[in-house]
């Protein structure tokens, strides 16, 4: 039987009635959600989710109905990017599944969710339809607040649905994807530009990292942070990454203060960093 994994991001993190609501419903569907993070300052919550294609399309048009029914983003207000309510959803293929599987996943679950929650969709990643949606940060430039003038170009009408955007859920980027691996790192400065100019020197797009995606994001007047989604672990390890930022901090003058995972992660990751920093050779 063929496996995959959801990662849906939920633009709300604070209130534990909505993630909870939203865990019980995917539940229902017989999907098993493996791991769920919040964070109030991003107001994000992050599920992964795993199940059969049948399991994680019915939990991904659940989740649309928990989303639409109980966020409006015209009152959301956190310092991550969001377009939509229920904000992005990448589908996984894990065992015995292509990602072909999956991006025919993505496109039915998009369709079932216009169909009962009117709800739009951009396709990105692996089901992207066209060069400029394959990447997530491009799909949801402009957030949620800037999707009405964005739709007024025909280059970027919804890939489903055919209107603007929902009036309080906005629209949902739906991909297709590879294991990512989703990685947090603190600066302990108040100084967003320091995140930023790191970010920007870090990620693939900007010459940086091969695979490595990357964000700079104040979390209080004391403290910033470097958002990043690693999406080929093998070829950028973790602990490159946490050593890189900690060199281009110290030339701003900056400590780098703790990291945070949001969600899974390969163990094989894991055993990279451990023996990387107990300096073990890879037989041990």
């Amino acid at each position: 039987m063929a496996l995959f994994e959801i990662v849906p991001n939920l633009s709300e993190g604070r209130s534990p009635e909505t993630i909870a609501a939203a865990v019980a419903a995917v539940r229902a569907t017989g999907a098993a959600v493996l791991h769920q993070t919040s964070d109030a300052t991003h107001n994000r919550s992050v599920l992964t989710i795993a199940g059969d294609a049948r399991q994680v399309v019915d939990a991904a048009v659940v989740l649309a109905g928990v989303t639409t029914e109980r966020i409006d983003l015209r009152t959301h207000r956190g310092v991550h990017p969001r377009i939509g309510a229920l904000d992005v959803l990448p589908f996984v293929p894990l065992r015995d599944a292509t990602m072909d599987d999956a991006v025919a996943l993505a496109r039915e679950a998009a369709r079932r969710i216009w169909e009962r929650r009117r709800v739009p969709s951009f396709f990105y990643g692996a089901a992207a339809t066209r060069p400029e949606r394959v990447l997530l940060a491009d799909v949801r430039r402009g957030e949620f607040e800037g999707l009405e003038a964005r739709f007024a170009d025909a280059a970027w009408h919804p890939d489903v649905g055919d209107v603007a955007r929902h009036a309080s859920a906005g629209a949902i980027a739906v991909g297709a994807r590879g294991i990512l691996v989703a990685f947090n790192v603190e600066l302990q400065t108040g100084d967003l530009r320091v995140a930023r100019a790191i970010a920007r020197t870090l990620r693939e797009k900007h010459g940086g990292l091969r695979t490595l995606r990357a964000l700079g994001l104040r979390l209080s007047d004391g403290l910033v942070q470097i958002s990043l989604n690693v999406t080929d672990v093998e070829a950028t390890p973790l602990y490159r990454i946490v050593e890189l930022i900690g060199i281009l901090a110290r030339g701003y003058g900056v400590a780098v203060g703790k990291s945070e995972l949001i969600g899974c992660l390969p163990r094989a990751a894991v055993e990279a960093s451990a023996r990387y920093y107990l300096g073990l050779s890879a037989r041990s």
